[in-house]
């Protein structure tokens, strides 16, 4: 082939080259499908589904049960000797009142006695019980109790610390009295209740005429500064210092545990009202008194915060005697009283939103082994086998807590 020829024939070839792939198609980009609103929103209520709705928090809620004087009068110690067990059981005494103790959150009480060594214990006016009151009480579900009272000097200060002793050992917190400074500058108890933290303080009018150590003026909590003679003049100072520290712990709730009031008087003096006010202005939540002997009101009072808003702030005056071998009228009627505590789970405000309270009887059947014992006055009142003495006894109580604390606040039969 010529030349020429050949190269028309290569421009030739060369042209259709060029021209199939100026024609060839391009690679179509990826289409997406349509999607409906209908669709959209079925695949939105399908996410929807898939992710459920965080729940709102909910309200904490606790119960506190309250008792009262926790006595060891000489009649009543010798009653609890176990002679088979070869100890002292008050256990048997109070069997009544755990069902209502152990199904609170938390249980307190006023240890009113010492516990400074056998074997030679002693009731009033110069009280010493056994170690064994100590461990059935923590046994029975009570966690903390108020040491500070009229006579908790009444073995003098050896008493006093091997009192503690016995408690620590037994696992009973306490507040009012202390061993040390150090122990002193630190007496606030804390303790978790349900989920809402509690800050515990203690302290009583007096010593019975018994002066504090000269070289442990911090042995006993006071909220007198004329603790020895007229009783009347409120440690302002004190009280306002001891609740600052209390609030800086930062605290849902504080409670003061007091020794205060007129013995056998079932109505609150204007003492104690004033006392209770001066605690709540100054930061307590809850106030608990004993001393009494005998019930005296509970009630809500009013607090005026610095910046105007107010408060309820609750006081029970007295639940009287929790046990003893008292004789004297409404010496033996008593109960278990259960604060129900709610704190906001948004803004962190904790009060006490319901109270009821669960009427006992304080039996001495004056004789016989197992004189005394504290009875459950619904529980006792179905039993079919009690006499006709007894069942007066415990309609009479129900009818004096009806009149001191309400019925509408009666737990009444209700199983725990």
């Amino acid at each position: 082939m010529k030349k020429r020829t050949l190269t028309v024939v290569l421009a030739v070839l060369l042209a259709w080259i060029m021209t199939s792939c100026a024609q060839a198609p391009a690679e179509a980009p990826p289409t997406e499908t349509p999607v409906s609103a209908e669709s959209a929103d079925s695949a939105a209520e399908s996410a929807s589904a898939e992710e459920p709705e965080p729940e709102e928090p909910q309200p904490v809620t606790a119960t506190l049960a309250v008792v009262g004087d926790i006595m060891s009068h000489l009649p009543l110690t010798n009653d609890t000797w176990n002679d088979a067990a070869q100890r002292y059981d008050f256990g048997r005494v109070f069997a009544a009142a755990v069902p209502y103790l152990s199904q609170a959150d938390y249980a307190v009480g006023n240890f009113e006695t010492t516990t400074a060594g056998g074997p030679n214990y002693s009731g009033y006016p110069a009280f010493n019980a056994p170690d064994a009151l100590a461990q059935d009480i923590a046994s029975a579900g009570v966690d903390l109790v108020l040491t500070s009272n009229n006579h908790c000097l009444d073995k003098r200060m050896p008493g006093l610390c091997r009192t503690l002793d016995v408690l620590d050992e037994v696992g009973l917190a306490h507040v009012g009295t202390s061993r040390t400074q150090e122990e002193h500058d630190n007496n606030i108890s804390v303790a978790d209740i349900g989920g809402i933290s509690v800050a515990f303080l203690g302290y009583t009018y007096g010593t019975n005429g018994i002066p504090l150590p000269k070289d442990a003026p911090y042995a006993v909590n006071l909220f007198n500064t004329d603790y020895l003679t007229s009783l009347s003049t409120p440690d302002t100072d004190r009280l306002i210092s001891d609740l600052s520290a209390a609030k800086a712990l930062d605290t849902d709730l504080v409670v003061v545990m007091i020794h205060w009031g007129t013995e056998y008087r079932t109505k609150q003096n204007s003492y104690q009202e004033t006392i209770a006010q001066l605690l709540l202005d100054n930061g307590a939540d809850i106030v608990l008194g004993g001393h009494s002997h005998v019930p005296q009101p509970v009630e809500y009072r009013t607090v005026t915060e610095p910046d105007g808003t107010t408060r309820e702030g609750f006081v029970c005056y007295s639940l009287g005697n929790f046990i003893s071998a008292q004789n004297d009228p409404l010496t033996d009627t008593t109960a278990i009283l259960t604060l129900e505590l709610t704190k906001d789970p948004i803004t962190g405000e904790t009060v006490v939103t319901n109270w009821r309270y669960q009427p006992m009887l304080m039996l001495d059947r004056e004789s016989g082994p197992c004189r005394f014992e504290l009875l459950d006055v619904y529980r006792s009142l179905e039993d079919g086998n009690i006499d006709a003495g007894l069942a007066e006894k415990l309609h009479g109580a129900v009818e004096n807590c009806h009149a001191i604390w309400g019925a509408e606040h009666d737990a009444g039969a209700a199983v725990p």
